[in-house]
């Protein structure tokens, strides 16, 4: 079984970026910064010959190049209870589209559509009960003026992702080219 996702990958500056973000809040557990990516759809378990009818499924998604802003941070959980902390990217309708085609694609190679409301953003750390959940108010405020943009994006990517002791590690498999779809580079399972 290959563990996938769909994502859009961020440039090293920009990474680079969201990296000063990553502090002030104590047993947060920060997203390494080469696995920055803002997932358009997370595909789960899949075997090698459903992987191949995704990858097929992807390579016919037309969609045109559009600019992304990283937007604000915020978090996931409740105010009580924290779990994930992350910087926003502003929902456009070229976004929202690329999406969409996303889902599409995904669902015609014979995967369940995804039922979770999109809500596009870079992950930057997660919390555990050991975090200080009392500096999550502090970080939000200190970070809430973050905006870096507009980002050019010309590409979206198939990732596997690895799991191990020490966290995920990403592994792009294919890229598909946006507006310009012959330029595609084909993933070795």
């Amino acid at each position: 079984m290959i563990r996938l996702f769909v994502a859009l990958g961020l440039p090293e500056t920009v990474r680079e970026r969201l990296a000063l973000l990553q502090a002030g809040v104590p047993g947060a557990r920060w997203t390494p910064p080469e696995n920055f990516h803002v997932t358009l759809r997370f595909l789960g378990e899949v075997d090698e010959p459903a992987a191949e009818d995704v990858d097929a499924a992807l390579r016919r998604v037309e969609a045109p190049s559009f600019d992304l802003v990283l937007d604000g941070v915020g978090h996931f959980g409740t105010a009580r209870k924290p779990q994930t902390l992350w910087a926003g990217v502003d929902r456009t309708e070229p976004l929202r589209f690329l999406h969409d085609k996303v889902d599409r694609a995904s669902v015609a190679a014979g995967l369940p559509p995804d039922d979770r409301k999109f809500h596009p953003h870079v992950t930057l750390g997660r919390l555990n009960a050991a975090a200080r959940t009392d500096r999550v108010g502090r970080w939000l405020e200190d970070n809430a003026l973050f905006r870096s943009g507009p980002i050019r994006v010309d590409a979206f990517t198939l990732y596997r992702s690895h799991l191990g002791s020490n966290g995920p590690a990403h592994e792009a498999l294919a890229e598909y080219r946006l507006s310009n779809l012959t330029d595609q580079t084909s993933p070795s399972w």
